[in-house]
């Protein structure tokens, strides 16, 4: 037939009916599942659009994703970042609850429930949301979840800039769902997912956190700093008063 260079590795599905040519030909129409990987920290406004990146190619005759109906099902938070052998047939409904139900066998019941912390199952992992952001190493994580805790035990609001990103949604100029925010915005962004105007956690998680950050709203470090900010360099730099951290920024941005 010709098509032997068009074969393709993978799997497939078969039928006892078909012929040695039906076969052959349905060897070179693509597996019938594709790999996509979920990094951590995306909203699931970036997931969908990843998910209909990877499953919405010019061979999938049996493409039924639907990006927004993935929006309206996902629950922010709870779809876990791994990589998935996904079927190119798959709707939302299915990536939904195959996100999830992965979220619940990493993230058991038991393991929330050996929090160091007295924050509930939800706020545990709205605060791991919120260290996925702000971390940029996994040694960071722990001490990033003690100093936000610490600001919350004293009143003081989290300031993490990411939630205020979160609250502002998509910004069509940079082309992110995750803009830069300015001093401006600290003030002006009216939601109760902005923690600059507002005190304690938000109402939710902003992203999907990785089992690292889950681990590290679990055990935080017993820390006494309050404030840290990142260099040029991505190094962190921890202060105890707002003496040392202006120092900080004054010293390494």
């Amino acid at each position: 037939m010709g098509i032997g260079k068009a074969i393709q590795a993978g799997d497939f599905k078969l039928s006892p009916s078909m012929t040695s040519r039906d076969v052959a030909k349905e060897l070179t129409h693509g597996a019938i599942d594709v790999w996509v990987t979920i990094p951590e920290g995306l909203r699931i406004e970036e997931q969908a659009s990843k998910i209909e990146q990877k499953l919405k190619f010019g061979q999938n005759e049996n493409y039924n994703f639907d990006k927004k109906q993935y929006i309206s099902l996902a629950k922010e938070g709870y779809m876990f970042p791994d990589t998935y052998l996904i079927p190119k047939d798959a709707t939302a409904q299915d990536v939904a609850n195959r996100l999830l139900e992965t979220f619940n066998q990493k993230v058991e019941e038991s393991i929330l429930k050996s929090a160091k912390t007295k924050l509930s199952n939800s706020e545990i992992v709205t605060l791991a949301s919120l260290i996925e952001k702000e971390a940029k190493t996994s040694e960071e994580k722990p001490v990033i979840a003690g100093i936000l805790l610490n600001r919350i035990k004293i009143g003081m609001s989290l300031q993490v800039d990411a939630t205020v990103a979160w609250a502002k949604g998509y910004d069509t100029a940079k082309n992110t769902w995750w803009p830069q925010i300015t001093t401006q915005d600290y003030k002006n962004v009216n939601s109760p997912y902005n923690t600059y105007l507002n005190t304690g956690l938000p109402p939710g998680p902003i992203s999907s956190p990785g089992i690292d950050s889950i681990r590290a709203a679990l055990e935080p470090a017993d820390t006494p700093y309050l404030y840290y900010l990142h260099d040029s360099d991505g190094k962190i730099h921890y202060a105890k008063t707002a003496e040392e951290h202006n120092k900080n920024i004054k010293d390494f941005l």
